[in-house]
């Protein structure tokens, strides 16, 4: 608002310089850019990071499946650690022997982290392994892969608003040293006459 009232107030003064219409101008400029070319330049990271988060999530869910462990025994208690993924984060995790059939029907059994807080042998719980039965993270969850977009999105319009006012900042003050050169020059032509009444006459 200040760079339109800046040009409305200088278009017909004639104290207008030159700079303060350049001043007045790239004003206007940065405010488009920083109300427009932001919030594109972010919609445009956040969509790029969309298209490759989500295809990511379905290569995951083709690659992992989720099959039924049985606990052989018990071998300790884990504290509860902070997740990326709420439906895991703050759960206590118990160490077990454990079983379960791959989706290649191969057999394994070994030591790995149960969601479980007291496991007995014979409780089942669910694990996420690859087509082969080796143990794999939980597949990235869709909402969870839009979020972080958003987050790409976000992360990208404020440095490019950020960038845009750095700029504006930048030719404001050349502006400025500009106008202090001419005022030392000015002042420098009416020095000797400075004070002198009639001086000239």
């Amino acid at each position: 608002m200040r760079a339109l009232s800046g040009l409305w107030r200088w278009r017909r003064n004639p104290l207008c310089r030159t700079t303060d219409l350049v001043e007045a101008w790239t004003a206007l400029v940065a405010l488009l850019l920083v109300v427009v070319a932001s919030p594109v330049t972010g919609w445009l990271v956040g969509s790029a990071v969309q298209g490759v988060l989500q295809k990511s999530v379905r290569e995951q869910r083709q690659a992992r499946h989720l099959v039924t462990a049985t606990v052989l025994g018990r071998l300790g208690t884990v504290a509860p650690e902070s997740d990326a993924d709420p439906e895991t984060s703050r759960v206590v995790r118990s160490r077990v022997t454990a079983a379960w059939t791959a989706p290649d029907g191969t057999r394994h059994r070994g030591p790995l982290l149960a969601p479980l807080q007291t496991p007995r042998p014979g409780d089942r719980f669910p694990l996420w392994t690859d087509r082969h039965g080796r143990i794999v993270p939980r597949p990235l969850d869709p909402a969870a892969a839009t979020v972080h977009a958003v987050l790409a999105g976000v992360g990208a319009a404020l440095p490019a608003a950020g960038i845009v006012e750095g700029a504006r900042r930048l030719v404001v003050w050349r502006l400025m040293r500009r106008r202090f050169a001419q005022w030392d020059r000015a002042w420098q032509r009416a020095g000797p006459d400075w004070g002198r009444m009639g001086t000239g006459s």
